[in-house]
C-alpha cells in the first residue's frame, strides 16, 4: 500500500490506496488559521505534526505502506533555528503583509528566473518582511522550509524540497530547476539555509526510526518529493500533458495547465512553475477567494454553504447584483494585494439568492480572466477536469462551464486531489512509472449553455469594468 498525506490550509488529508490505485481508508483531521492583524494569515508548524499523528492513528495498521508521498498548501514561510524547531508562526500562502517586499524583490531579471511575478504570497518576499521587522528571527534562523516539508522534516530527519512547491518560493531558477545563488542572496541567504531538491516523482528521505514509533509506518521506506497542493493534485487527476487542465474550486480558485516547455509570461500574472515530475512545467493561474467566498457570504447571512446553493435551480442569465470575490486581494490577473470585494447593483430586491448567485458569478468571472491570462501564453485548453468542494454545486458548475466556454468533465466519485495524487508519487518512488498518472474515470461532463453564452459575456464585460473601477478606492 501506499500514503499520500496532503497537507492542506484547513486540515491534513491521509489516503491509503492499494497497488491498483484503489483508496483503502483515509482519515483527517482540522487545522485552524490565525488572522491577527489584516492581511496576516498563520499557523502553528507543531499543530502539523499533531495533525499527522492523528491521521496515522485513525488510518489504522500501516506495517503495509512501501512509501509516502507529500503535497502541501505552497508558499509558507517556515523558519527554523539552529535546533531545527520553529522561531516563529509560519507565514501561510493567502498571507499578503509583504506586498512592499514583493514589489521590491520583482523586476524583470527575477522574473527571467522564476517565471513569474513576485507575489506578496510567495516565501521571499515574507522572509524579507521578517528581515525588516523581526530581525532577531531573521538572525536565529538557519533553515527555510514550506509547510509540507516541515512534516517531512520530522518524518525522516532529513531536509528536502520538490521542484513544483520550490517554484513558489522565488528563490528558484525555475528552468534549470535549481536555487539561485544570486536570488538567494538578494534575501540574505545562501544554500546552507536551503533544503535539498528532489524532483517529486523521486526518493527524498526515508521514514526515521522516531517517527515509525509515533506513526506506524515502517521505518526505512522512502518519501517522494511529493508537489506543491497543485500540481500534486495535477497528477491526481491526469493533467500531466500539455492540452489538459484543472479548474480547482476551493479554497483558493486554480486554473492550471501542464506543457512540455518553460516560457513564461510574467505580465499575465500567470505562474509558470516546474511540475511534480521531470521535464514537466504547468502554468497557473490563482484566484485567492473561490470556495472562501461562499463561506465568508455564509458566515455573513448565518445560513450554511450548501443551503444558500442549493436551492438556486437551473442556470440563470447574470442578474443586476454583481461581486468582486475580492476579500482578501488578487492574484491572477491583477497582483495587487491591496485589492478587495465589492457589491454592486443592490437593491431592495437584493435578496439571499441574488447574493449568493452574484457570489458564484463573480468567482466564475474571475476564472474566465484566467483562461484570458493563460491564452496570452500561448496555451490553449481542450480538455477541462473539474475539482474540489465547489463542483458539489450543479449551478456553480455550469456557470463556470459557461463563462469560460469550456465543457467541464467531472471525475467519477472519489478523491483525486492532493493526497491521491501525492500517493501516485509515492508509488513513482517505489518504481511505478509516471504512466500511472492518468485522467480518472469521468462521471459526466457540463457543458455550456449556448442560450446564456452571450449574456455571461456580458456579465463578464461588466465584471472586469469593476474591477478596474475597484483600483486604488481599498
Amino acid at each position: 500500500m501506499y500514503l499520500g498525506l496532503d497537507l492542506g490550509t484547513s486540515g491534513l488529508k491521509g489516503l491509503l490506496v492499494d497497488e491498483d490505485q484503489s483508496v483503502v481508508r483515509e482519515a483527517s483531521a482540522p487545522l485552524k488559521v490565525r488572522r491577527p492583524h489584516d492581511a496576516w494569515s498563520e499557523q502553528d508548524p507543531d499543530d502539523w505534526i499533531e495533525a499527522c499523528r492523528q491521521v496515522c492513528a485513525a488510518l489504522g495498521d500501516l506495517s503495509a505502506v512501501r512509501a509516502v508521498g507529500l503535497s502541501g498548501q505552497q508558499h509558507g514561510a517556515t523558519i527554523l533555528g539552529a535546533d531545527h524547531a520553529p522561531l516563529r508562526p509560519c507565514m501561510l500562502w493567502n498571507d499578503t503583509r509583504a506586498h512592499a517586499e514583493a514589489t521590491a524583490f520583482d523586476d524583470d531579471a527575477t522574473r527571467a528566473v522564476i517565471g513569474s511575478i513576485t507575489f506578496p504570497g510567495f516565501t521571499a518576499p515574507k522572509v524579507e518582511w521578517v528581515r525588516r521587522n523581526e530581525p532577531d528571527v531573521f538572525e536565529a534562523a538557519r533553515l527555510i522550509l514550506l509547510p509540507k516539508d516541515y512534516l517531512r522534516l520530522w518524518l525522516t530527519g532529513e531536509a528536502f524540497s520538490d521542484m513544483s512547491d520550490a517554484s513558489g518560493t522565488g528563490w528558484l531558477d525555475v528552468a534549470a530547476r535549481d536555487w539561485s545563488d544570486a536570488l538567494l542572496a538578494r534575501s540574505g541567504l545562501g544554500r546552507d539555509n536551503m533544503p535539498a531538491l528532489a524532483e517529486g516523482s523521486s526518493p527524498a528521505g526515508a521514514i526515521s526510526d522516531a517517527a515509525a514509533a509515533a506513526t506506524g509506518l515502517p521505518a526505512g521506506i522512502p518519501v517522494a518529493g511529493g508537489g506543491g497542493d497543485n500540481a500534486a493534485s495535477a497528477v491526481g487527476v491526469g493533467v500531466v500533458e500539455p492540452g489538459i487542465a484543472f479548474a480547482s474550486l476551493g479554497t483558493s480558485g486554480v486554473l492550471f495547465a501542464a506543457t512540455g516547455r518553460f516560457d513564461p509570461k510574467p505580465e499575465t500574472a500567470v505562474n509558470e512553475f516546474a511540475h511534480a515530475l521531470p521535464d514537466l512545467w504547468h502554468q497557473m493561474g490563482v484566484i485567492l477567494a473561490a470556495t472562501d467566498a461562499l463561506e465568508w457570504l455564509s458566515k455573513v447571512l448565518g445560513r450554511g454553504a450548501a443551503e444558500l446553493t442549493g436551492g438556486l435551480g437551473a442556470l440563470q442569465a447574470p442578474g443586476r447584483t454583481a461581486f468582486l470575490p475580492y476579500l482578501g486581494g488578487e492574484r491572477t490577473p491583477h497582483n495587487d494585494a491591496a485589492l478587495r470585494g465589492a457589491f454592486a447593483g443592490l437593491g431592495h430586491a437584493s435578496d439571499a439568492e441574488a447574493l449568493t448567485r452574484a457570489v458564484l458569478e463573480g468567482v466564475v468571472f474571475a476564472f474566465a480572466d484566467n483562461k484570458i491570462a493563460l491564452e496570452a501564453t500561448g496555451t490553449r485548453i481542450e480538455r477541462l477536469v473539474g475539482v474540489g468542494g465547489g463542483t458539489r454545486s450543479d449551478y456553480w458548475l455550469a456557470a463556470l462551464a459557461t463563462a469560460l466556454d469550456v465543457p467541464v468533465e467531472l471525475p467519477v466519485s472519489g478523491d483525486f486531489g492532493g493526497a491521491f495524487g501525492a500517493a501516485r508519487l509515492a508509488m513513482m518512488a517505489d518504481g511505478a512509472g509516471r504512466d500511472i498518472a492518468t485522467v480518472p474515470p469521468i462521471a459526466r461532463t457540463v457543458h455550456p449553455d449556448p442560450a446564456l453564452r452571450d449574456a455571461f459575456a456580458a456579465g463578464h464585460d461588466r465584471h472586469r469594468d469593476l474591477a478596474d473601477r475597484m483600483k486604488g478606492l481599498a
